[in-house]
């Protein structure tokens, strides 16, 4: 497990986004896989989206991501009505139940994800938004988007494009200044993702499409494609996987080749995509638009040879070795997907071990984390963003859309104020029960004192003072855990916390009492390491009760 560097604090981390598990895409599975490393590393995560079906309430996933699926419906696309408004007393609820530090939205299609960013600005809490898409400049929907992402994006901390392609792309649309935009791209378990053995016909050479079966994916260009090669290669099927509103014009096609040739599967989950990938030798993506496709890199790792469509980011994606890129027009993808099928048939391909060796040192998702981390800090200790005071953000507002963009917003800001301040008076924070941590096992709980709302704004130590702490605690060595589950957090008498000490306290004596009080009741000994399971000690809890451990009253000084 990677830990969290001296630097960092613990953070909990809201991801919001429309598009979450069950459902399956590429935005899913990079928060999802995003969060297990952030998880790993020692923060708190939880994930807020909407109702799936039958799946509401609080849902637990795996190392205990925890997942709010808030009672709203969909309304198209997956993405729920843009309100602005009806959503605040939940949205609110649920981040200071978490005491979320960060709230991280995801995809510029998802409603949720920039209704949460507002309302955590409002409350004074950092936001990150990743750009997963690319989008035009002509026509009227992507006018409309623009506009919209310009506005949501003006009180947004820090933003995350996934190639410098979507960077640029986000510079222009949605006036972001480019210093607040990092590039840090998507990633792949090469672990789960691996050549495997091929348990079709030996005379067949199968061709696997993996995508959202709507206009962007250019699903209207698989048509043709089919029927092309179905004709002029006897030995080549297709097998499709994906869900959308395309998915009755290749049903035509289905019926025209005849289903022995093309199969759909329909949906497919991001668990079983491995075993579809085994089945095939060529993958081919015909997507209009993408700022990073996983879909490309999950083939390539998986040993298959991949034709794409050469649009937004792909080109930065993979290395020319490894792809074959086509004009994303029918007559260039047959051509490219022909040249892919002779090099398979005639075994001149590179081995798909090889390919998965090169993929394993390109990407991977702890690095992602650990940028993703770093931008997290940078937003937090960022002192020249202005406090989130109501006339701060209506300024940027004007600024940013004018008299007519810009003054919608600040009307639905100031609402979006009254409704918080009706529900500071009839639902006060002091009133909402504060969540209690997952009891995940002591490999991924963090070792670290869990920083309170008053840390946010403090920007990280010097070199001088970091120093001055090292010399001022030298010697002093106890490793005792102390969980209180009334107020979610934990108190570590360690090296750590010698540091957290003296960062926040600048009190040298009130270490040496922690230690003095732990000592007498002889905690030390029952303290959890981190190789044993996490438990709560009993009688360390009562202990704990007495002396009255609490650092949420503490001010300007540790008062134990």
């Amino acid at each position: 497990m990677s830990e969290i560097s001296n630097d960092v604090p613990r953070m909990v981390i809201c991801m919001v986004s429309d598009f979450l598990y069950p459902n399956v895409g590429g935005v899913e599975e990079h928060i999802f896989q995003l969060s297990q490393c952030l998880l790993q590393r020692g923060h708190k995560v939880v994930a807020v989206t909407h109702v799936y079906k039958d799946r509401r309430g609080i849902r637990y996933m795996t190392n205990g991501l925890k997942v709010y699926y808030l009672p709203i419906q969909p309304f198209y696309n997956q993405s729920v009505l843009p309100t602005f408004l009806t959503s605040v007393p939940l949205l609110r609820d649920v981040l200071l139940r978490e005491g979320v530090d960060v709230v991280h939205g995801h995809s510029a299609f998802s409603t949720m994800a920039h209704e949460a960013m507002s309302v955590a600005s409002a409350l004074g809490i950092k936001t990150v938004f990743t750009d997963h898409s690319l989008f035009g400049f002509a026509d009227v929907s992507a006018i409309v988007t623009n506009n919209f992402l310009t506005m949501s994006l003006a009180c947004v901390d820090r933003c995350i494009c996934v190639s410098y392609v979507g960077k640029e792309n986000t510079v222009l649309r949605a006036s972001v200044p480019p210093q607040r935009v990092s590039v840090i791209p998507n990633a792949l378990d090469t672990n789960a993702f691996h050549p495997r053995p091929y348990t079709g016909p030996r005379d067949r050479v199968v061709v696997v499409v993996m995508c959202r079966l709507q206009y962007r994916k250019g699903v209207d260009l698989q048509p043709p494609i089919i029927r092309h090669i179905c004709a002029r290669y006897p030995n080549v099927d297709f097998v499709i996987g994906g869900g959308g509103p395309k998915m009755g014009l290749l049903s035509e096609v289905r019926d025209e080749v005849g289903p022995e040739r093309v199969t759909l599967l329909g949906p497919v989950a991001h668990a079983d995509v491995p075993q579809v990938l085994a089945r095939g030798h060529v993958f081919l993506n015909t997507s209009l638009t993408e700022a990073f496709c996983i879909a490309i890199c999950e083939a390539v790792a998986a040993g298959l040879q991949v034709v794409s469509t050469d649009v937004g980011g792909i080109t930065e994606v993979l290395p020319p070795s490894l792809i074959c890129l086509a004009q994303p027009n029918v007559k260039s993808l047959c051509n490219a997907l022909e040249g892919a099928i002779e090099r398979e048939m005639a075994g001149t391909r590179m081995s798909p071990e090889e390919q998965h060796r090169l993929m394993r040192g390109l990407y991977s998702w702890p690095d992602v984390a650990l940028r993703t981390e770093r931008v997290y800090c940078s937003a937090m200790w960022d002192e020249q963003q202005p406090r989130p005071l109501l006339r701060n953000r209506i300024n940027r507002y004007m600024e940013q859309g004018g008299l007519l963009a810009g003054g919608f917003m600040v009307l639905l800001v100031t609402l979006q104020a009254l409704i918080l301040a009706l529900c500071d008076i009839f639902r006060p924070s002091n009133n909402i029960d504060k969540a209690p941590d997952f009891p995940v096992p002591a490999t991924l709980s963090s070792k670290l004192v869990k920083t309170n709302a008053s840390s946010r704004a403090i920007p990280p130590p010097t070199n001088e003072k970091r120093q001055a702490m090292k010399d001022n605690f030298r010697g002093v060595q106890c490793n005792a855990d102390i969980s209180n589950s009334g107020h979610e957090f934990e108190i570590i008498v360690n090296s750590r916390a010698k540091k957290f000490i003296g960062e926040k306290s600048h009190d040298s004596q009130a270490l040496s009492r922690a230690v003095r009080l732990l000592d007498n009741a002889n905690l030390c000994k029952k303290s959890v390491n981190t190789n044993a399971s996490l438990k709560t000690d009993r009688k360390a809890l009562d202990n704990e009760h007495k002396f009255k451990y609490n650092l949420r009253r503490r001010k300007n000084d540790c008062d134990y």
